[in-house]
């Protein structure tokens, strides 16, 4: 049985989002200056290297990033069927004193971010995180909310969102599947 699929964002509401989710992330920490962006595997790369972009044609200046896998600090990775898959984590340098800004597509039940704040700390003691989703389609479980939002998409536990990017997938679209 085919799942319906229903195109919640195109290519050019990403693009706005994206946008307004820069400049919002300038404007709350006044500039660049101790300033670092992570990008949670797998869907927070894509948008925290298109944020950085956006950062340097903004203000002139290269600003620190980071991937961050959290495969480990997951609290489902011995209860799961899956065999986790792990990828490199890139933090090189200490988060000691900087404003980081966490990145992920959808943030959902607030699971992945509690892991990805625990991963953090084993490089440093920020002077603050913040959060910067493409989509927050609700139904948390934990008391986390993002920072930034590109959209927010009420959905049901039904739903699955996915979250397609032209670097992975050829397209960029937030798709809403029934199932």
């Amino acid at each position: 049985m085919m799942k319906k699929k229903k195109v919640f964002m195109d290519a050019e509401e990403i693009e706005r989002s994206l946008t307004r989710i820069t400049y919002e992330i300038l404007e709350r920490n006044k500039g660049t200056d101790n300033l670092i962006i992570i990008g949670i595997r797998k869907g927070g790369v894509f948008m925290a290297e298109r944020l950085c972009e956006k950062i340097s044609a903004i203000e002139g200046t290269q600003i620190m990033s980071g991937t961050l896998d959290i495969t480990l600090y997951r609290d489902d990775v011995l209860t799961t069927s899956r065999n986790p898959e792990f990828e490199k984590t890139y933090i090189p340098f200490p988060l000691d004193n900087k404003r980081v800004v966490l990145v992920d597509d959808v943030l959902f039940t607030g699971r992945t971010i509690r892991a990805a704040m625990d991963a953090l700390m084993d490089f440093g003691r920020p002077e603050r995180i913040q959060l910067a989703v493409l989509v927050d389609r609700g139904h948390r479980e934990l008391p986390i909310r993002a920072d930034f939002i590109g959209e927010t998409l009420p959905s049901s536990l039904w739903e699955n969102v996915v979250v397609n990017m032209t670097e992975d997938r050829n397209k960029d679209e937030v798709v809403i599947e029934e199932g």
